[in-house]
């Protein structure tokens, strides 16, 4: 009976002993996961793939075709007419200075687009490419751009840094992109797929000769704003964008 007793009181021991390491199990797990909420609370989701939301087409109103929304992205299909000098230039409605934004892009065969940033939205300037600073977004296989130089390629810079590898993923396919910009510390950087390819200053006299040995060299108002809005453009090929978010530094 003595026994019996012994092995009933280690049984109820061992329980308890499972259930608290179960409690403390939850418990971390539930900490792990607050943890993960504050950090992404950083982060502003500036695309949830469900409306265009924050957006709006440059120099106009809200958007509608030729863009649509298709399974969590937003797709610019090129209009087969359109008005002379018509262009489709989204726009995020608010501005930013130091932030690191990141994003998913899918280019069509031979297809070409950019992200811009810097974008200062005036009637003065007709197009976001005006103010704003372009890292391409390009089919580097089939589209003619690419044969102009390695700093008119995927992830480039646009005209001004080229990527230091070639990390791309073929047209039809979803690459991941970061672009940072500080100009706290006087750093950009491109990171595409994982890999940094591109580090640039972002203001100064070092910022100033990369645009001088450019093709913007004599635009009024290039680079000029620290302070300016996301742009994505239209370039008459079908693209893809989803998943865009951005963290002010």
């Amino acid at each position: 009976m003595k026994k019996l007793t012994l092995l009933a009181v280690l049984a109820v021991l061992f329980a308890c002993k499972e259930k608290s390491k179960e409690t403390t199990s939850k418990s971390e797990d539930a900490e792990t996961e607050t943890l993960v909420e504050n950090k992404d609370s950083d982060w502003t989701v500036l695309f949830d793939g469900t409306s265009f939301n924050g957006w709006h087409l440059y120099n106009e109103g809200e958007i509608d075709e030729p863009w649509k929304l298709e399974d969590g992205a937003m797709v610019f299909y090129p209009p087969e007419e359109r008005p002379e000098k018509e262009a489709y230039n989204i726009v995020t409605d608010k501005e930013f200075t130091n932030f690191v934004l990141t994003l998913e892009w899918k280019i069509s065969e031979a297809g070409n687009s950019g992200i811009f940033w810097g974008v200062y939205e005036s009637e003065e300037f007709g197009k976001p490419y005006q103010t704003g600073p372009e890292i391409q977004v390009l089919d580097d296989e089939r589209h003619p751009d690419a044969k102009n130089g390695t700093t008119h390629q995927a992830g480039s810079l646009y005209d001004m840094i080229a990527p230091s590898k070639k990390t791309v993923k073929p047209a039809g396919e979803w690459n991941t992109v970061e672009l940072m910009i500080d100009h706290g510390s006087n750093q950009g950087h491109v990171i595409l797929n994982g890999t940094k390819i591109v580090e640039f200053p972002v203001h100064g006299d070092a910022w100033d000769a990369m645009v001088a040995d450019s093709k913007f060299a004599d635009w009024e108002g290039f680079g000029a704003y620290k302070t300016g809005k996301i742009g994505l453009q239209d370039h008459g090929d079908t693209v893809s964008y989803r998943n865009i978010k951005i963290k002010e530094l």
